[in-house]
């Protein structure tokens, strides 16, 4: 490598990628720099940014091959243990060399991979490592979520700049001559967790594995097993006073799992510490369970996209900012869509209690090849990421995106998504699993459903129909000039009962006062209905041309016209008999009293027994510490958990003069604690402006 090449200012990301795989004592971080061969020359690359942003110092798009290079060294201290090369994902196929050795190829841009070098690169020597990319600019067949592709696919108006190349860390570890690959950990039976160790390295079989709670326990529990003649080791560790993991009481234990060849000395042990919790996520009938309480879904869509880095966080503050972010707004689930995230991402989930929603990126054209190669992604993912308590529903395709929009149409699409549904659930049984996301359901533990209406009247309307199951489509806008009605179910056999029922993707709106507009509204509806069990909101910030996001591209608040999403998401709502008109102006302004029907919906776990009150405020005015004084109250009125109460009256006297006002209502209940808050908006109502318009010849 040349030794002129520029050098960035500090190691981008330097942190250990696998925290909750963690062999942190011993490792070396190869980001940083490296030198990146181009049909046309030879440039500096910056890793882990893909080639297409421009903090990799290249930002070049629609390159389909490229050579990284750079010196390799294991530390001489590391002279008898195994030195593992680790990519953490690299789109979309790569072929490692070291001194021009083909050492590994991987295919699949999102699933992690690693080389073990024994054998190659002795302790202390250089030696140079190469890594070839073939990054197609026609993705079609392959993996690849919602990057652009040339030809254009499908979902083009919905896609960003592509990522190619080195797009997560690259690191190098020390692990022992016998270690544990991979370990499975799974605490749905709450009082212990079952482990599945693979061992590899020098003598897999009849390997000695010992398994500890190191951390989360006062005791220090363990299991001593065996590795099968298969190099796998299982077996059941069971912490004292076991203590659940939930978003209220996130608790994780660590496991220290220690693996040795047999007979080998106590010194030669390689240790890997494992993190996980004690949960359970469960269907029955049309609920979801969480450790066997009833679980809504009050979630938020995330790309998971930075303006000059793509999909690879900047740095692990901006990466873990957008969890608090997320809580902060008052949700209590990610959907991360059509990406599987830095783990660093699902590890701070874990630890602060953030509901997850998993799902890898599809291609988006039909074959059997791109079935095969979407299917082929499935184990690395849950090997990757099964651990993690916060993950509680896997996705798999989403809006038939790489089944042509065709479900109910093709036998062999049909078969695909249901294929895909029975190999996760062999992979993972612990989880439910969306077959494919958004309508046409054919196999699948959830009946979720996106859909996306500028009226609020039809919105509410359609809701009420897919509630009480008198309509199961709903139109969708699959193009400028497309729209089609899509069904919930891709088939006549589907149970159109008994299935948890659940928005996973809505919102309106052009500009940002009328996106906060349409939250508030659609998500009261979405609430009306006892039968749902949650939605997803989308979505968390702007992507790109994308500027559906309740913070823009670099997470910055916008104007929502006064909305709080924290009121918009809370466990006890609001829910008004009404049909707003406009933005800003729900209704007109009232020249009388004014008499409104109020709902209380309730996700708590006790009844809440109270009085909603109202107040007049000058117009915009957002609510404060302090509830105003109320100018009127209604009859007590008493929630019960997941009942939408019956209705209470409040009426309230006309506004005076102003040409606007706003209607401050809230829930107080018996102790004088605020438990829901609302507004209506009251100003002139004006029909839309055609002035100007020409028709005929």
């Amino acid at each position: 490598m040349s030794a002129a090449l520029p050098r960035v200012a500090s190691v981008p990301r330097p942190e250990y990628p696998r925290p909750d795989r963690d062999r942190s004592d011993r490792w070396v971080p190869l980001n940083g720099t490296w030198e990146l061969d181009l049909p046309d020359g030879t440039v500096p690359v910056v890793v882990p940014f893909a080639w297409e942003t421009a903090a990799s110092g290249v930002a070049r798009t629609w390159l389909e091959r490229a050579t990284y290079r750079r010196t390799l060294s294991v530390p001489a201290a590391w002279a008898g243990s195994r030195a593992v090369l680790c990519f953490g994902a690299v789109h979309h196929r790569a072929v490692v060399r070291v001194d021009g050795v083909p050492v590994a190829e991987h295919v699949g841009g999102h699933t992690p991979f690693e080389v073990d070098l024994t054998g190659v690169l002795a302790a202390g020597p250089t030696g140079v490592l190469e890594v070839d990319v073939e990054a197609p600019a026609d993705k079609r067949a392959i993996p690849h979520g919602k990057q652009r592709s040339i030809p254009r696919d499908d979902y083009d108006g919905v896609s960003f700049t592509p990522t190619s190349g080195i797009w997560q860390s690259v690191w190098l570890e020390a692990r022992g001559r016998t270690h544990a690959a991979s370990v499975a950990v799974r605490g749905d039976s709450l009082t212990g967790f079952d482990v599945t160790v693979t061992v590899a390295g020098d003598a897999p079989a009849g390997a000695r594995v010992s398994v500890e709670v190191a951390e989360g326990s006062a005791g220090r529990e363990g299991v001593d097993l065996v590795a099968g003649a298969d190099g796998v080791a299982r077996g059941r560790v069971e912490p004292a006073d076991p203590r659940l993991w939930s978003p209220a009481d996130p608790h994780l234990y660590v496991l220290a799992v220690t693996t040795r060849a047999d007979g080998a000395p106590e010194e030669d042990a390689d240790t890997v510490r494992v993190t996980a919790g004690l949960r359970r996520v469960e269907v029955q009938g049309e609920h979801l369970l969480l450790n066997g309480e009833r679980l809504y879904v009050t979630g938020v869509l995330d790309q998971g996209y930075w303006p000059r880095t793509g999909p690879t966080a900047p740095d692990e503050a901006a990466l873990l900012a957008d969890l608090e972010l997320a809580r902060d707004l008052g949700y209590t689930l990610v959907r991360k869509h059509i990406k599987l995230e830095d783990p660093r991402w699902l590890h701070a989930a874990d630890r602060m209690g953030m509901l997850v929603w998993a799902e890898p990126p599809a291609p988006s054209r039909f074959s059997d090849a791109a079935a095969a190669a979407f299917e082929a992604q499935l184990a690395p993912m849950v090997e990757r990421d099964g651990n993690h308590p916060s993950i509680v529903i896997w996705g798999l395709y989403n809006e038939e995106w790489g089944l042509d929009w065709d479900i109910p149409g093709s036998p062999a699409r049909a078969e695909a998504a249901a294929r895909a549904y029975d190999l996760l659930r062999t992979l993972d049984d612990t989880r439910p699993v969306v077959e494919n996301s958004g309508w046409s359901h054919v196999r699948t533990d959830l009946v979720d459903w996106h859909y996306y209406d500028e009226d609020p009247a039809a919105w509410a309307a359609n809701l009420a129909a897919l509630a009480d199951g008198s309509r199961e489509d709903f139109p969708v806008k699959l193009g400028p000039d497309f729209v089609v009605d899509k069904s919930l179910y891709g088939s006549a056999a589907f149970p159109r009962g008994g299935v948890p029922v659940l928005n996973s993707e809505y919102g309106a709106g052009f500009t940002s006062l009328e996106r906060g507009w349409h939250l508030r509204w659609q998500t009261q509806e979405l609430r009306r209905h006892d039968r749902f069990a949650g939605y997803v909101y989308t979505e968390l910030t702007d992507v790109e041309h994308e500027m559906a996001g309740l913070r823009d591209a670099d997470r910055r608040p916008k104007d929502l016209g006064g909305v709080d999403p924290r009121d918009v998401n809370a466990p006890t709502t609001l829910v008004i008999d009404l049909v707003p008109a406009h933005a800003g102006a729900d209704i007109p302004v009232p020249t009388a009293p004014l008499t409104l029907d109020v709902h209380v919906s309730h996700h708590g776990p006790s009844p809440v027994l109270g009085r909603v009150r109202a107040a007049w405020v000058p117009a915009g005015t957002p609510f404060g510490a302090e509830p105003v004084p109320a100018q009127a109250e209604s009859e007590p009125v008493k929630a019960e958990p997941w009942e939408l109460s019956a209705a209470v009256r409040v009426t309230v006297p006309a506004p005076g003069d102003a040409p606007a006002a706003r209607l401050h209502l809230w829930l107080e209940d018996e102790d004088g604690q605020v438990r829901a808050r609302a507004y209506v908006d009251a100003a002139p109502v004006e029909a839309p402006n055609r002035r100007g318009a020409r028709t005929g010849g």
